[in-house]
């Protein structure tokens, strides 16, 4: 079995690959709800749809987020009544948050109706909430207040700077029944190539899931999601850069040390290898942009073969 961190679309786009070499049903994810929010009255979960949808070939490639195909008729119907709609939401994607919504207000836990969601979309892999219980990725801005992720993420489109980052409600959090199951039985855990600060750093503030991979270290994999300096996608680099001064793949390296034995950086890294292994990780040096057919293939089985996991396809 293997088990995956995971965050939004980095993590989809591998897990992607990962299904193709070895099989959905011995796959395990553990996805990131720090970026979960309410609007419209609404319980959304963004990591958990990205990766459902793109597992299920039904993610919205264009946008980067939601569902393919997607019509606009609710979003220019609360626009017209005043409604804020910098959260933009697609009629099909919709249905998913009225689904969540709807049975989590009947008391099933998120783990429950996550496990619901991804059946339907006929999705193998089995995913899990990094928890239950709500945590809430919450950023100080250098210059104004604390905003929740999606507000600084999307209405603010990550543009400005952050002096820190939290993670409320982290401290009292249970992992999500199953996760800690997994991380202890996998033969391989990788830490997917999301953001290593708002993606998996949720997950990393569980202190049970962050105990067991320093434990399992030599079984961890993680990969970079900076590549020459600078993030394929999103924030990453910009925030590693402003809380740590350091936007490299070695800033990367550096705040997954305590819990992974290995470290995949791409070729264009390469010549930071000997720093990562003074770090105390094994470096692997890889093709990690998964822009071209079979790339994402390719990352899965170099991040398996760093841990000494075959793949079975």
């Amino acid at each position: 079995m293997i088990a995956v961190l995971a965050g939004g679309v980095g993590a989809a786009r591998f897990l992607a690959g990962l299904v193709e070499v070895v099989a959905p049903s011995s796959v395990v994810a553990v996805v990131n709800t720090g970026d979960d929010t309410r609007l419209h009255g609404l319980h959304i979960s963004p990591d958990l749809d990205t990766v459902t949808y793109t597992l299920a070939g039904e993610h919205n490639a264009e946008l980067g987020w939601g569902l393919a195909g997607e019509t606009w008729t609710v979003m220019a119907a609360l626009e017209r009544l005043g409604a804020p709609t910098w959260f933009r939401l697609g009629d099909r994607d919709l249905a998913t948050h009225l689904y969540r919504t709807g049975r989590l207000a009947e008391g099933a836990p998120l783990s429950t109706v996550t496990a619901e969601i991804a059946r339907a979309f006929g999705v193998e892999v089995r995913l899990l909430p990094m928890s239950d219980d709500p945590v809430r990725t919450r950023l100080e801005l250098a210059d104004g207040p604390e905003v929740e992720f999606q507000e600084y993420f999307v209405r603010l489109r990550h543009a400005v700077a952050v002096r820190s980052v939290r993670f409320a409600g982290a401290e009292e959090a249970r992992p999500a029944p199953g996760v800690l199951e997994a991380l202890e039985e996998a033969d391989a855990v990788v830490i997917a190539p999301s953001n290593p600060v708002v993606s998996i750093g949720p997950i990393l503030a569980l202190e049970p899931v962050s105990a067991v991979l320093a434990r399992r270290r030599a079984c961890v994999v993680a990969i970079s999601p900076i590549v020459a300096g600078a993030a394929l996608k999103g924030p990453a680099a910009r925030l590693l850069a402003e809380l740590t001064g350091d936007s490299s793949a070695e800033a990367v390296a550096r705040r997954y040390s305590a819990v992974a034995g290995a470290f995949v950086l791409d070729e264009r890294d390469a010549a930071l290898a000997g720093r990562v292994g003074a770090l105390g990780l094994r470096p692997v040096v890889a093709e990690t942009v998964m822009g071209a057919p079979g790339v994402a293939a390719g990352l899965a089985r170099a991040a398996l073969d760093a841990v000494g996991v075959a793949t079975s396809r």
